[in-house]
C-alpha cells in the first residue's frame, strides 16, 4: 500500500511537471520550488524530525515498490510478446489450411468436370454401338440366305450312276435369296458367318444304289444312300452347319 502510494506520488509530480513544460515551460529552480510547493500542500508541517524520517521511509518503499513494479511490467510485455508470436503462428497457419482446402475443392471440382466429360463420351460411345449393331442387323435382316434347288431343269429323268465322285449341279433354282448358290458350280458359298441348315433327298429305283453327301470346304459331313434289288427306293438326310464368311458346301 505504501508503494502505491508512493509510486502515485512520482507519477503526480511527473504530471504536473510535463503539464508547466507544455504551457509555458518552467526553469529548474521553478519546477523544485513547485515541487516543494506541491508536497508543502499535501503534508502539513512537521517537525525536521518527522520530515526525514517520512523522506526515510517514503525512499524506501519506492525503493522496495518500483523495482517489483518494474519487473512485473517486463513479465506482461514478455508474455503479451509470446502471445502475439503465437498468434502469428497460428494466423498464418489458418491461412495455409485454407490454401490447402481451395486447392482440394478446386482439384475435386476439376475431377467432378472430368468424371462428367467421361460420362458423356461413355453414353457417346454407347449410342455409337447401339446405332452400329442395329445398322448391322438391319443389313443382316436385308441379307437373308436361303436357295433350293432340284439336279432337273425340267421334267423328269436319270442322273447317273456315276463311278466316281461329282459335284451336283442344281439347275432349277426355285429360291436363290442372297445368291449365295452358284448353279453353274453347284456350290453354295457363305457370305455372312452364321449358322446354316442343308438337307438332301435322293430317289431311285432298284437294283441301282441312290446316294447324295453334302460336304463343307472339302470334308464329308453326312450322307443319304439307299439300296434294294427292285421297287422304289428314297433316302434323305440334314445337318447344320455353323460357317465362317467364305466357306463352301456342295452336294
Amino acid at each position: 500500500m505504501k508503494a502505491l502510494v508512493c509510486i502515485l506520488l512520482l507519477l503526480e509530480t511527473f504530471v504536473f511537471v510535463v503539464q508547466q513544460q507544455v504551457d509555458g515551460g518552467l526553469n529548474e529552480n521553478e519546477i523544485s520550488r513547485q515541487i516543494s510547493s506541491e508536497d508543502g500542500r499535501q503534508n502539513p508541517p512537521q517537525t525536521d524530525t518527522l520530515r526525514a524520517e517520512a523522506s526515510t521511509d517514503r525512499q524506501q518503499y519506492c525503493d522496495l515498490g518500483i523495482p517489483d513494479i518494474h519487473a512485473a511490467l517486463r513479465e506482461l510485455t514478455a508474455t503479451v510478446t509470446e502471445q502475439k508470436e503465437k498468434n502469428r503462428e497460428l494466423t498464418a497457419s489458418v491461412t495455409e489450411q485454407k490454401e490447402n482446402i481451395r486447392e482440394l475443392t478446386a482439384t475435386v471440382t476439376e475431377q467432378k468436370g472430368n468424371i462428367r466429360e467421361l460420362t458423356a463420351t461413355v453414353t457417346e460411345q454407347k449410342g455409337n454401338i447401339r446405332e452400329l449393331r442395329d445398322e448391322m442387323n438391319k443389313k443382316n435382316e436385308d441379307r437373308e440366305i436361303a436357295f433350293s434347288a432340284s439336279v432337273m431343269e425340267s421334267g423328269s429323268g436319270y442322273i447317273g450312276p456315276f463311278t466316281t465322285e461329282i459335284t451336283l449341279t442344281y439347275r432349277n433354282v426355285i429360291t436363290n435369296i442372297g445368291n449365295a448358290y452358284n448353279p453353274i458350280t453347284g456350290v453354295f458359298t457363305a457370305p455372312l458367318k452364321g449358322a446354316y441348315m442343308f438337307r438332301v433327298s435322293v430317289y431311285g429305283i432298284g437294283p441301282t444304289a441312290a446316294t447324295a453327301a453334302i460336304f463343307k470346304n472339302g470334308k464329308h459331313v453326312v450322307i443319304a444312300h439307299e439300296y434294294q434289288p427292285q421297287n422304289d427306293l428314297n433316302s434323305s438326310n440334314g445337318v447344320v452347319l455353323i460357317l465362317e464368311v467364305g466357306d463352301v458346301v456342295y452336294k
